[in-house]
């Protein structure tokens, strides 16, 4: 029996998957996994249910009426769940927290594969996880629970959807509490995750993107490339990777491979120090040029910390440019609680 795998991204960004039937409707669906969707008539006339599609494919039918959902609301996106038949993957956006729901974050368990130290920048923590506990959207992050503490803290996955081992990029932080469990953690540890969480993951490729990475906030973008690799090139990606110092610059090798097996990528890296040795002394917006922004018709992500995301808002302003779409994700290295999302 076909079925296809549904991501409910909810209002407070908590991502729910379930598997529905190819003649089931989105609306039904939910209700079998227990997740009760905003609903009043269920028949198409009251509107209630209105969601956005962000991707996949999918039949509304012709028995709904023009005052529940308009065409261009359905040219844009909109969709009535009780309607709604997918007929591929789809990732639909619900306007209400999930706790509106009846539902929320999930938990599951994950044991430590490996540990490899990025020089004294950062590490790559890899998890192994049950297969049941693999989905999330690329760009989204988990909580991991610190063992012996009794704390989280918040990650971006850098690895791609769908894969029985998970891996993250963490700045190393003196004193720290995940950098000094990370230090002496051993092969096999037991750690539980919860989630996945967040509004800001990769929509549907329509356009030229430009990604934006500060530090460690790379990690999104390596688990979008990953997505990316596979799909058909019809779209220009550059990415432009920005660091504080020398050392902070990791993991460009893997990016030169995306660049390698996908020609339609390319990437520009450059260090803020001006002391820097590297060949690209300054901030990424620098390097933000008029080739990569498309006079406008472009989405950007941008994954970084408060100040970078404040001066990537300033140019735009400054050049009086306005992309397509601007999501961005604001982080701090200690972060304990969801970062701060936004898409505009």
């Amino acid at each position: 029996m076909t079925t296809y795998r549904i991501a409910l991204n909810f209002e407070d960004g908590v991502t729910r998957f379930v598997d529905c039937g190819a003649q089931e409707k989105v609306l039904d669906c939910a209700f079998r996994h227990r997740i009760n969707l905003p609903m009043d008539c269920s028949d198409g006339v009251c509107g209630t249910c209105k969601c956005r599609a962000e991707s996949g494919t999918y039949d509304l039918g012709d028995e709904y009426i023009e005052e529940a959902l308009t065409q261009d609301e359905a040219e844009k996106g909109l969709v009535l769940t009780c309607q709604m038949v997918p007929l591929s993957d789809c990732v639909i956006s619900v306007p209400v927290p999930s706790t509106a729901c009846k539902t929320g974050t999930g938990s599951f368990p994950a044991t430590l594969a490996d540990i490899s130290r990025l020089g004294e920048a950062a590490y790559e923590l890899a998890l192994d996880v049950p297969s049941e506990s693999t989905g999330f959207l690329p760009g989204q992050y988990v909580n991991i629970d610190v063992p012996g503490s009794g704390q989280h803290r918040s990650y971006s996955f850098s690895s791609s959807p769908g894969n029985s081992r998970m891996t993250f990029l963490i700045k190393q932080v003196n004193g720290g509490l995940m950098s000094s469990w990370l230090s002496s953690a051993t092969e096999k540890e037991a750690l539980t995750l919860t989630g996945p969480m967040g509004s800001f993951y990769l929509r549907s490729v329509t356009r030229p993107l430009l990604l934006l990475a500060g530090g460690t906030g790379l990690a999104p973008f390596l688990s979008m490339l990953s997505a990316l690799q596979g799909q058909p090139a019809n779209h220009k990606i550059h990415l432009i990777y920005g660091v504080t110092r020398d050392q902070d610059l990791v993991l460009v090798e893997r990016l030169a491979e995306f660049a390698q097996a996908m020609p339609h990528f390319t990437f520009t890296t450059c260090v803020a120090d001006s002391q820097t040795r590297h060949e690209r002394q300054g901030f990424v917006t620098q390097y933000m040029r008029p080739e990569y922004l498309h006079d406008g018709a472009v989405d950007v992500y941008l994954c970084g910390p408060p100040p970078m995301v404040e001066a990537v808002q300033k140019h735009f302003k400054t050049i009086a440019l306005e992309p397509s779409n601007f999501y961005y994700e604001k982080f701090t290295p200690n972060a304990t609680t969801a970062p701060l999302e936004k898409a505009a």
